[in-house]
């Protein structure tokens, strides 16, 4: 099955000063480069989340898509949006500050996908999941867009209601580390 893959790049970035994480260096490239580099051969499409900069997303050259429900709402929105624009029928979702992803994210959380009869599945990593990290089928949207009307937000909640499974990648993969701030860039570039 053909997969395509939405890059979350939406959010405010509060935590990093509100510079938009996507467009941040990362060892000489922005973030969103390295996840785009580490994607374009596990997927067959990729299209960018964003509500900032718009301008130096679209000079990327893929698709860029603004969340459609107002203020921010977060990652929900972005995950929404590659349900609803994706060409194909099941949807990576990643954030754009994850430069180290996977090479194999993709074919480990379809694996799982097939294997267990799942809808969405998500990666987790020494013990914690990372709901940002999924592979959904499209034909969740119905289901995302009921529980975003009704004024949810939390991506674990809606995953959970869902057919879902889990894909462990390991006690310490650097893949998952959360970039929230300038020292956690810094701390990471020195691994």
């Amino acid at each position: 099955m053909s997969v395509s893959a939405i890059i979350l790049a939406g959010g405010r970035a509060t935590r990093m000063g509100g510079v938009d994480k996507g467009l941040i260096q990362f060892n000489s490239k922005p973030l969103i480069k390295h996840v785009i580099s580490r994607l374009s051969t596990q997927v067959d499409e990729v299209i960018i989340n964003a509500n900032r900069e718009l301008t130096e997303y679209n000079a990327l050259g893929y698709r860029v898509l603004q969340d459609e429900v107002a203020n921010f709402p977060g990652p929900l929105a972005g995950i929404q949006l590659g349900l609803k624009y994706a060409t194909n029928d099941l949807v990576l979702c990643v954030p754009c500050d994850s430069p180290l992803l996977p090479e194999n994210l993709v074919q480990a959380l379809k694996t799982a996908l097939i294997k267990d009869s799942a809808d969405i599945a998500v990666a987790t990593c020494g013990g914690k999941t990372h709901p940002v990290f999924c592979l959904c089928k499209k034909t969740l949207l119905p289901s995302l867009e009921t529980f975003l009307a009704e004024g949810n937000r939390k991506v674990s909640a809606w995953q959970k209601g869902q057919k879902y499974t889990e894909v462990d990648f390991g006690v310490d993969n650097p893949a998952f580390e959360n970039l929230n701030s300038p020292e956690d860039i810094v701390n990471l570039e020195s691994k």
